[in-house]
Order: C-alpha cells, then structure tokens, then sequence
C-alpha cells in the first residue's frame, strides 16, 4: 500500500496542476458568481455605495471592482490571462479590506483578505499546465 502511494504521489508530476486548476475553478466561479454577477445586476446601487465609502471617482472605480470581480473570476476558473487577472482581483480586494472595510472589525475584512491572498499567488505561480493560457501559449 505504501509503494502505491508514493507512485501515485511521487510519480504523478501533474498534481500540483491539478490542484492549481481546482483552486483557479472553486476560487474564480465563486468570486465570479457570488460577488461580481450581484454588482453586475445592481450596478446603480453599487456606485452609489461605493461613493458613501468615500472612494473617489465611483462611477469609474465601482464598474472596475464589478468587472474585476465578474471576468476576473472567470478567467482565473479558464486560466486566461491569469496573472493579470490575478493582479486586479488582488488590488480590488485590497481596498475593499483596507478602505471599504477599513473600520471593521477583522472579520469583517477577512474574506477580502483570503480573495487577495488567492489572487496574489495565481498572479506569482501562474494558471499551471491545464489552462487556456498555457494551450494558447503563453
């Protein structure tokens, strides 16, 4: 039992790809789908709370967050244009924590925190081998 444990773990050098595409997937689809499509539909409403918080520009930087979130998600889940997709998703949720949720209390701010986080490291590690930006070549 042992031996085939490690020949499936050791031998097996598409693991790490897989578990990058489960993340890209469960981390992307849900940040697409429970966060950027509610904006997508409510865009008004959204601008407008985000001007109550003080951002500037809203009806500039509320669209931004929208669509970070929304096509950001989904092309992380593709692994299209990962790293840039990373990268915005990343910043939104930083100023999402730290200005949106600036006076909360840490829970308040810790989703944000871990969807940074998430979108940090895609942006560094990239999409990994089962994604359309490494079928496309990138």
């Amino acid at each position: 039992m042992k031996a085939l444990y490690r020949k499936i773990v050791f031998a097996t050098p598409s693991w790490p790809d897989c578990g990058l595409l489960f993340l890209r997937m469960c981390f992307g689809l849900t940040l697409a789908l429970q966060h950027g499509a509610p904006k997508a539909t409510k865009i008004s409403s959204f601008i407008a709370k985000v001007g109550q918080k003080g951002i500037p520009l809203p009806e500039l930087t509320a669209p931004f967050a929208m669509a970070s979130e929304l096509v950001g998600g989904l092309f992380l889940a593709l692994g299209l244009f990962t790293r840039a997709a990373g990268l915005s998703v990343a910043s939104t949720m930083l100023v999402a924590a730290l200005w949106v949720h600036g006076a909360d209390p840490f829970a308040k701010k810790e989703l944000a925190l871990a969807y940074a986080v998430v979108g940090l490291a895609l942006a560094a590690i990239g999409p990994g081998r089962y994604s359309l930006d490494r079928k496309l070549g990138r």
